[in-house]
């Protein structure tokens, strides 16, 4: 608060005080107040106004130069960024008027359209879950901070025993195990032409989430599919077991008892009850399911119609970076994949350099975002592996 505000305040109290002098005056001689003093207070009250009136101005002009102070440091008030749609911020951004942004899973409630809109996170996320499948099967937890989190899994519960009346029970423990997950950064850039970011007619929103949701999502799907776990996830084919191995000579081609073999083959019942339970193939891989025919010559697969395609009774979801088949490849996984963990690690970060591409009067953004990912029981997913080559 400046000195001025300060003034103004000290002299409205005392112009207050002055009203109050006057009225109890005039109670302690129990009389109202004469024209002469309706008229001070009168004056008084004009003079009380103009003090709020300065005071709200002084008060307005701190606000803008505090926001203009953060802005410079590329820090904008909670206040204006509510007030602010993604495109604003977006903008901003490449205009300089802070240095990044973080966008985070909000959405705000506009009161006039009585709907919650969709956040530019959910935008770019929303794109990622089509073109990287482990983000819409798995279950994917989401933390503000990058620290290490470490997930309990149950490996065995307590076993129950057949006890005769009178007889004490059995003490068992259940057992468990855990995961943990880090935080690795994904990320890419993505050239604008400065002409359409200053095109207020240009849909920046929709252009850069399309743009940052594809190649975040093709590139974290990869690493959620097949990482190694060495400083990036430990992709499902990766931390799932064997179910079946092909026959040998087979070139990695499958059968349909192999696959049906392949649901019941060290996959739980329970798990197979639980909702996210399916089959993961590859587009070649699924066309070669969809050929397969019992011995009466009709097709195990069912399209689905508004709903997810079947194979024996089981949905289909199609991954583009599980194996193609091959010999001695993974090219079909069956099992619960919720019991994958997807960890996203605070929000989308955004900032952008109109140097990186100065010579082509270009913008250039750039997106990163935090994730990492592991499956909590390798018994819950089972993969097919070819048959050796002749």
């Amino acid at each position: 608060m400046s000195e001025f505000v300060k003034a103004q305040q000290e002299v409205r109290a005392n112009l207050t005080e002055q009203i109050r002098d006057v009225i109890e005056s005039a109670e302690s001689e129990s009389r109202g107040l004469d024209a002469a003093e309706l008229e001070k207070i009168d004056r008084i009250e004009v003079d009380i106004r103009r003090a709020d009136e300065a005071i709200g101005v002084a008060t307005r002009n701190e606000e803008r130069k505090a926001e203009a102070s953060e802005a410079s440091r590329g820090f904008v008030p909670a206040e204006s960024r509510e007030e602010r749609t993604a495109g604003d911020i977006l903008r901003g951004i490449a205009h300089g008027e802070m240095r990044g942004h973080e966008f985070e899973q909000r959405a705000t409630l506009v009161p006039s359209a009585n709907t919650v809109p969709k956040s530019f996170y959910d935008m770019v996320f929303d794109v990622a879950r089509l073109v990287g499948p482990m983000l819409e099967t798995s279950d994917v937890i989401r933390t503000t901070t990058g620290e290490d989190l470490t997930i309990p899994t149950l490996t065995a519960y307590s076993a129950a025993t057949l006890k005769s009346a009178g007889t004490a029970l059995d003490s068992s423990e259940p057992t468990y195990s855990s995961i943990t997950l880090g935080a690795y950064k994904y990320g890419l850039l993505i050239p604008v032409a400065a002409e359409l970011v200053s095109d207020a007619g240009f849909n920046i929103e929709a252009h850069l989430a399309e743009q940052a949701g594809n190649g975040i999502g093709t590139a974290v799907n990869a690493a959620l599919t097949t990482g190694d776990g060495s400083s990036k996830p430990n992709g499902v084919v990766t931390a799932s077991s064997v179910g079946v191995t092909g026959a040998a000579a087979a070139a990695g081609v499958f059968t349909a008892d192999e696959l049906i073999d392949l649901a019941y083959t060290g996959v739980d019942g329970l798990v197979r009850r639980l909702p996210g339970t399916a089959y993961m193939a590859a587009g070649a891989a699924i066309g070669a399911m969809r050929k397969l025919k019992d011995t009466a010559g009709n097709y195990l697969y069912q399209v689905g119609v508004g709903q997810p395609d079947q194979f024996a009774g089981f949905d289909v979801v199609e991954n583009p970076n599980v194996a193609a088949v091959a010999a001695d490849a993974i090219s079909v996984l069956f099992g619960h994949f919720p019991s994958y963990k997807v960890r996203l690690a605070g929000g989308l970060q955004v900032a952008s350099s109109s140097d990186y591409a100065f010579n082509t009067d270009t913008v250039t953004y750039r997106f990163t975002m935090r994730v990492d990912g592991d499956l909590t029981h390798t018994s819950h997913v089972r993969h097919f592996v070819g048959g050796a080559a002749a």
